[in-house]
C-alpha cells in the first residue's frame, strides 16, 4: 500500500498529515528519506517516523468522546491552548479525530485509532448526517423547545464545512449562542457526561461499515479488548 495509508493505517495520524510529514521529510524507507507519498511500502520494508519504527497496524478501535468548548480539536496548539487530545485518559491507546469540532463547539467527537477508518467516517459519500443542535435568539422557525430568551433548533449535516452551521446562521441574520454536535450518523452523544469517552463495540462498528469493508480495515483480526478509563 501507498505510505500515507500505511502510517494512517498505524494509527498515527490521517492519511492527509502523513502526505504532509513526508514532505517535511519526517518519513523514511529502508533508511531513505522520502520526498513524495507515491512511494508504496513492501511488507518487509522498514518503516521509520522521526527516526522512530512504524507501530504495528492493530484491530481499528472507534470511541465517542463528549467535547467541551474550548478545547481544541488537535495534538498540538501553537497557541498554547489546551486540547482535546491532553484530556484524554491515559489508559487510552493513541488516537486521531474524525473531523474537527471548532474551539467554541461542543458535544460528540468520533475518536478512531486507525486514521483510514477515520477518513472513511469523514467522507460525504457515506451518507452519514451529522447532527448539530444550535441555541439561537428568538426566530420564527420550527424548533425543539424554547428555554428563556432562546429557542434550540436541530439541524441535520451530510458534510461538514469549515463554520458551516454558524456561517449558514449569519447568512440568516441570526447568532449561534450555542452549538453542540448531538450526534455523527448511527452514533449519538446519549447520556456522556462532558469529559467523557467510551468505545464503541467492536460488533457494532463492524455492523456499521459492513463486512466488506470491515474486513479490509482488519476488523475480523482477533484482539482482547481494552477497558476505556471514563472521565
Amino acid at each position: 500500500m501507498r505510505i500515507a495509508k500505511a502510517i494512517a493505517h498505524a494509527g498515527l495520524c490521517s492519511r492527509r498529515d502523513a502526505e504532509r510529514w513526508i514532505k517535511l521529510g519526517r518519513v523514511a524507507v529502508n533508511g531513505t528519506v522520502l520526498t513524495t507519498p507515491a512511494h508504496v511500502v513492501q511488507p518487509d520494508d522498514k518503516v521509520t517516523v522521526d527516526g522512530k519504527p512504524l507501530p504495528e497496524a492493530q484491530t481499528p478501535r472507534l470511541f465517542r468522546f463528549h467535547k467541551t468548548k474550548g478545547l481544541v480539536t488537535s495534538h498540538k496548539d501553537p497557541q498554547g491552548r489546551r486540547t482535546v487530545f491532553e484530556t484524554l485518559p491515559p489508559t487510552l491507546p493513541r488516537v486521531v479525530s474524525v473531523g474537527r469540532l471548532d474551539l467554541n463547539t461542543e458535544g460528540l467527537l468520533l475518536l478512531t485509532t486507525d486514521g483510514e477508518l477515520g477518513r472513511h467516517l469523514e467522507l460525504p459519500n457515506t451518507g452519514w448526517l451529522r447532527r448539530d443542535g444550535v441555541q439561537y435568539g428568538p426566530v420564527e422557525a420550527r424548533i425543539d423547545r424554547e428555554q428563556g430568551g432562546n429557542v434550540w433548533l436541530t439541524l441535520a449535516l451530510r458534510e461538514g464545512k469549515n463554520r458551516e452551521v454558524k456561517r449558514l446562521a449569519e447568512a440568516l441574520g441570526l447568532a449561534v449562542n450555542r452549538l453542540i454536535r448531538v450526534s455523527f450518523g448511527p452514533f449519538a452523544l446519549g447520556d456522556l457526561a462532558p469529559g467523557e469517552v467510551s468505545e464503541v463495540r467492536p460488533r457494532v462498528l463492524k455492523d456499521q461499515l459492513g463486512a466488506k469493508l470491515s474486513a479490509a480495515l482488519g476488523l475480523d483480526t482477533r484482539r482482547k479488548p481494552e477497558t476505556a478509563r471514563r472521565r
